[in-house]
């Protein structure tokens, strides 16, 4: 049966009361949809509520077909084996009683005879062929148990599969497993992402906001160019309310100097004994008159135009990305940042994932560390900064230099963004502050929010701010998987932030689209063991 997913005006209460979304319209068809939107708009919950996990506060949601949901990864007990993970377990005992002759009636007749090489089809599909029915999940990486759960979905042959945000934490290759299975698939299904390569692959993208949603036909670079139409349309729109307001009050001020001068003439005339007192009673009545429908008149189309101006300016808060213009580094193009000779070491000291590695980075260089899972990124910046000292080789690296790597360690979470700010960058005065916050999208307020408070991508964001927005930013910028866990609109806006830094990056990403973005130059790649 095709499956097909339609919301009648949806809506959802968070458990504290908050509304999540509100009547939401929307239906989901055959082929791939991407579902994006911006962390906190309710991407995971509306997969919930189609999958009939959670129950609506509103409204409705229509399901025709079987739907299955893969969740984000979570920790998996030692005990747990490949057939448990997917499901399977219990149909493989009964099958394995009925070919040893054990089976009851009942059992022959229930015994799934395809169901062997159903499994080792679908294991193969995901690159999972070596893997056992009796394998413990936790004996498998990351990148095995997320094909492994997608496998399972595809074997129980759900007609939709709901996906939150499958290539997270994954390297290259599973990746591109993930987006080969997909592509392979012959249902429906809705896909959460941030994974732009993965949105290419999509028919259709649904974008979640505050505003509503929204459907787009085509993939990803489809949804974007029709994105920055919209906010082309929607600056136009901004443009010409803002000129009626202004139009209008012109005009207002126009009558209202003209009434000025009038009354002024009138009473000249009056004292001067012109005019009889009823005439002149009955003048000033009709003036009075006149100039109150005018004025009236006049707020009703300023209330208006303001109303065009205020839903324009929304619509631009929400499809606005991030730009910014940063103090330079001043990084002259010869001068050494980074220098590595024969770096051998890691987290076990007997066992180092990383041996003999040599790098030097020159200048306004941005260089990515790239490798599968297990390959040492992570501990080689741990060593290039000092937090892990090398068993062996040497290690020189530049005073001005900031390292974010995936826990925003650098942030102080009982402080706010401001006292952030001016703890690590004491030479900067409260205006210099300030301007650098705002540049990053803290105005005012946001600025005094604790960084324990923020998301995700808003701590990328601050952390960005009080380093490369500092009016001394360091020389050289260290990141580790800066975009995991973030929102598209979060990633672009780091983008742009990197873009306009002129100093030097080393950068460890499995985000192709994200590096292309910034500007990496060179490429070492790590390989395990």
């Amino acid at each position: 049966m095709p499956a097909t997913v339609t919301l009648h005006s949806l809506s959802y209460l968070t458990p504290d009361g908050r509304s999540l979304f509100a009547h939401l319209d929307c239906s989901f068809g055959a082929g791939l949809t991407g579902l994006v939107g911006r962390n906190g708009t309710g991407k995971t919950t509306l997969l919930r509520l189609i999958a009939g996990e959670l129950n609506p506060s509103g409204g409705g949601v229509t399901v025709t077909g079987t739907v299955a949901l893969l969740r984000q990864s979570a920790q998996v007990a030692p005990g747990i084996t490949v057939a448990s993970f997917i499901g399977i377990e219990e149909p493989l005992a009964l099958l394995e009683r009925v070919e040893r002759g054990d089976g009851l009636p009942d059992e022959v007749s229930r015994a799934d005879w395809t169901l062997p090489s159903r499994l080792a089809a679908a294991l193969d599909d995901a690159g999972l062929g070596p893997v056992t029915p009796d394998r413990p999940v936790s004996t498998l990486s990351g990148s095995q148990r997320t094909r492994l759960a997608l496998a399972g979905l595809m074997l129980h042959e759900a007609d939709m599969l709901l996906l939150d945000e499958p290539t997270n934490n994954l390297d290259d290759e599973g990746r591109e497993a993930v987006a080969d299975l997909l592509t392979r698939w012959r249902g429906a299904a809705i896909v959460v992402s941030h994974d732009r390569a993965l949105l290419r692959k999509m028919s259709a993208i649904v974008e979640l906001t505050t505003l509503g949603i929204s459907s787009y036909g085509g993939n990803w670079d489809d949804y974007r160019a029709r994105k920055a139409l919209e906010l082309a349309s929607a600056q136009r729109s901004l443009t010409e309310a803002e000129r009626q307001v202004g139009e209008i009050d012109r005009r207002i001020q126009a009558q209202s100097e003209r009434k000025a001068h009038k009354d002024a003439a009138g009473k000249q005339r009056f004292a001067g004994g012109g005019i009889p007192n009823i005439v002149a009673g009955g003048m000033k009545r009709r003036a009075e008159e006149t100039s109150g429908q005018n004025a009236r008149l006049a707020n009703r189309l300023r209330q208006q135009a303001s109303e065009d101006a205020a839903e324009a300016r929304a619509k631009i808060e929400v499809l606005q990305p991030l730009t910014v213009a940063l103090s330079s580094t001043h990084l002259p193009a010869g001068r050494r940042v980074l220098e590595t000779t024969d770096l051998t070491g890691g987290p076990v000291q007997d066992a180092p994932v990383i041996r003999r590695f040599a790098l030097t980075m020159i200048g306004p260089e941005r260089v990515a560390i790239t490798g599968r899972n297990g390959a040492g990124k992570t501990s080689l910046l741990r060593l290039l900064t000092g937090e892990l000292a090398p068993v062996s080789g040497t290690v020189w690296i530049d005073g001005r230099h900031a390292l974010l790597d995936q826990a925003i360690s650098l942030l102080d979470p009982g402080e706010t963004i401001r006292e952030n700010y001016r703890r690590l960058n004491p030479d900067d005065d409260e205006n210099a502050c300030r301007a650098a916050l705002a540049r990053f999208m803290f105005r005012a307020d946001a600025a005094m929010q604790p960084a324990g408070s923020l998301s995700g991508g808003e701590m990328l964001r601050a952390a960005l701010a009080v380093t490369i927005g500092a009016g001394r930013p360091p020389n050289l910028l260290i990141l580790d998987e800066p975009t995991n866990h973030l929102d598209l609109d979060a990633i672009e806006a780091v983008e742009a932030g990197l873009r306009a830094f002129d100093g030097a990056l080393l950068v460890v990403s499995h985000d192709r689209d994200f590096l292309d973005a910034i500007g990496i130059e060179r490429e070492i790649a790590l390989r395990a063991g």
